[in-house]
């Protein structure tokens, strides 16, 4: 069972569950930092008493490191040979190390779709933390000011978005489209026999971009949406809206019209 999300906790607590996460008694602590501490606790025994529990037989402090690297490199391209040099380990036991914790859900390794193009496309996953809140207590962020002063804050919040959507859109396999050459889409996904795309922008006032062009003709998509911050609904293109996150409450109508 995963933990709460926005249709649970309504439009109105978008920021607390952003910044604690979904696990019940993170998100319904009573404040910033009983929350944090919550959350640090946690992390301390999944690692030291949960992973054991699976058969896990690392030092924490090991996994503790990797863990933070992964918050630092979360919503990117993974790429396990600077996490590998740095803990002084081979690449194949980084990746072993991503595959426990994509296994017991702390990660999701998003994988990316491929079409028959002449363009070079991205053969390795996303990498996102699956919880926010976790990923803010690895990155040492306790209240609603540091998350947003973060370097990683988009990369943050559309993290964020992207569970919110895989689960309130219950999409059994969600994909990242991107090229070599700059070309991408956040989230690509099958429904009814058809291909709808994805982008997640936290700014005010998101336009038509080159990015979304290419995917709509490349991946013959049926409908694009641009999931923002703000309020209004508004058009780019004939099949693409930029949506203000609320909207996701509604599934795929909510989205897609």
């Amino acid at each position: 069972m995963g933990g709460f999300d926005i249709t649970e906790v309504g439009a109105k607590k978008e920021f607390p569950l952003w910044l604690r996460g979904g696990f019940p008694l993170s998100f319904l602590a009573k404040n910033d930092a009983d929350s944090f501490k919550w959350r640090s606790s946690f992390i301390k025994t999944f690692l030291e008493r949960d992973l054991r529990d699976q058969g896990v037989d690392i030092p924490s402090v090991t996994l503790h490191r990797f863990w933070a690297m992964l918050a630092n490199s979360h919503g990117q391209i993974w790429n396990a040979a600077p996490i590998a040099a740095s803990l002084g380990i081979s690449e194949p036991t980084v990746r072993k190390y991503l595959d426990i914790f994509t296994g017991l859900f702390m990660v999701r390794q998003l994988p990316p779709w491929h079409v028959n193009i002449k363009k070079r496309q991205v053969k390795s996953p996303k990498m996102y933390l699956r919880d926010t809140g976790i990923l803010h207590s690895l990155l040492e962020l306790k209240t609603r000011a540091e998350v947003l002063r973060h370097p990683l804050c988009g990369f943050s919040w559309e993290g964020f978005v992207l569970e919110q959507l895989i689960r309130i859109l219950e999409i059994d396999h969600p994909y990242f489209w991107a090229t070599h050459q700059g070309a991408e889409m956040d989230l690509v996904f099958n429904k009814g026999g058809w291909m709808y795309g994805v982008e997640i922008k936290r700014s005010d006032a998101p336009t038509m971009t080159p990015s979304m062009k290419s995917a709509l003709e490349v991946l013959k998509l049926k409908r694009i949406a641009v999931i923002y911050p703000g309020k209004r609904r508004y058009s780019v293109d004939k099949k693409i809206d930029v949506v203000p996150f609320d909207e996701i409450q509604g599934g795929m109508k909510g989205l897609f019209g």
